[in-house]
C-alpha cells in the first residue's frame, strides 16, 4: 500500500518527473493561487454514500489489482530513507546493536531491501494490506527470513501483536501509507502500531501534504470528504495538514518530535512543466 513521491501515480499521469527538484522544509503550508483556491472551493460534490462504502469494502481488492497490473515495476527503491531519517542509525546505543523495525505498508519492498543491503544489523517486520504485494516481497532474491518477516495485515483490523511481539520495536515507518486509509480508521492503525513500539520508540512518517499537486489534479466527482479523494482505479488518497496529523498521533499517546512540510518543485523539461509537490515529513515518539 506504500506510495513513493518518486513514482506517484498522479505525477506519472501528469507526465511530470522528479528530476532536478528544489526542496525546502518548514511549518507553513503551500500558498495557493487564486485559480487553485477557486477550484477547491467549487469542488463540493461528494461521491455517493453507496460508492464510498463500495470503495471501502473493495479497498484490498483495488490495491491487489494495482500490484497485479504494475508488478514490482511502478515504484522506485527508496535509497533516501537513511538520509532523511537518521534515527534508522542514530537511535542505537552502540554500533553493533540490532535495530528492530516495522515497515507498515511495505508494498513490494522498495524501502525494505535497500535497508537490508545497507545495514547488516537490522531486522524488519514488513506488512501490507495487499497479499499480492507481500508475495512479491517474499519472492525477491534479497528476502531472507533470518532478517525480515513479511506478512499480510490490515492495520485497521488485524492486531499486529499476533506477529510482532508487544513493545519490541525500535522504529516503525509509515511512508505514503496512512493517506490510503479511510480517515475514520487512521487512529485505529496508529493505536495498533503504538502497542508494538518500545517506550521511546519512534514512528517515521512521510506522506502527502495539503495542496500537493496530486490533490489539485483530481477532477470533479472524485471527492470523498475533506482532503480525501479516490483515483480512477479505486485507490484513495488523503492529504494531511500538520495540525490534523499531529492531532491523530497525540490522541493515541505519541509526542511530536518533528512535523514539517516538504515543498518541492518537480520538473519535466520535455513537457515544460513545473509542478508543486507537498509532503509532510514527521517523527513521533512513544514516550514513557
Amino acid at each position: 500500500m506504500a506510495e513513493a513521491e518518486e513514482s506517484d501515480p498522479a505525477a506519472v499521469a501528469a507526465g511530470s518527473s522528479p528530476r532536478f527538484p528544489r526542496q525546502c522544509t518548514g511549518s507553513s503550508e503551500r500558498t495557493l493561487s487564486e485559480e487553485e483556491r477557486e477550484k477547491l472551493s467549487n469542488d463540493r460534490v461528494l461521491v455517493s454514500d453507496f460508492k464510498q462504502q463500495k470503495f471501502e469494502l473493495e479497498a484490498q481488492k483495488n490495491w491487489d489489482l494495482f500490484y497485479k497490473r504494475n508488478s514490482t515495476n511502478f515504484f522506485k527503491d527508496r535509497h533516501w530513507t537513511t538520509r532523511e531519517f537518521d534515527e534508522l542509525k542514530a537511535c542505537r546505543e552502540f554500533e553493533a546493536q540490532k535495530l528492530v523495525m516495522l515497515e507498515a505498508g511495505c508494498g513490494v519492498g522498495n524501502c525494505i531491501f535497500p535497508l537490508l543491503e545497507e545495514d547488516l544489523n537490522i531486522f524488519i517486520y514488513a506488512c501490507d494490506f495487499s497479499p499480492r504485494a507481500v508475495e512479491f516481497v517474499k519472492q525477491n532474491p534479497l528476502y531472507c527470513p533470518d532478517r525480515c518477516l513479511a506478512f499480510q495485515c490490515d492495520l485497521t483490523k488485524d492486531d499486529l501483536r499476533a506477529t510482532v511481539p508487544e513493545e519490541s520495536l525500535d522504529v516503525a515507518t509509515l511512508i505514503f501509507v496512512l493517506s490510503a486509509i479511510h480517515p475514520d480508521k487512521m487512529q485505529q492503525a496508529l493505536e495498533n502500531i503504538y502497542k508494538v513500539l518500545k517506550p521511546g520508540g519512534i514512528v517515521l512518517f512521510r506522506d502527502y501534504g495539503l495542496y500537493d499537486h496530486a490533490m489539485l489534479r483530481f477532477k470533479s466527482g472524485s471527492k470523498l470528504g475533506e482532503n480525501f479523494y479516490v483515483r480512477q482505479d479505486g485507490t484513495r488518497s488523503f492529504f494531511f495538514s500538520r495540525e490534523y496529523l499531529a492531532s491523530l498521533f497525540h490522541q493515541v499517546g505519541f509526542q511530536t518530535l518533528v512535523n514539517e512540510y516538504v515543498l518541492r518543485e518537480t520538473v519535466n523539461k520535455k513537457e515544460g512543466l513545473c509542478v508543486p509537490r507537498v509532503f509532510l515529513q514527521s517523527k513521533f515518539c512513544k514516550c514513557g
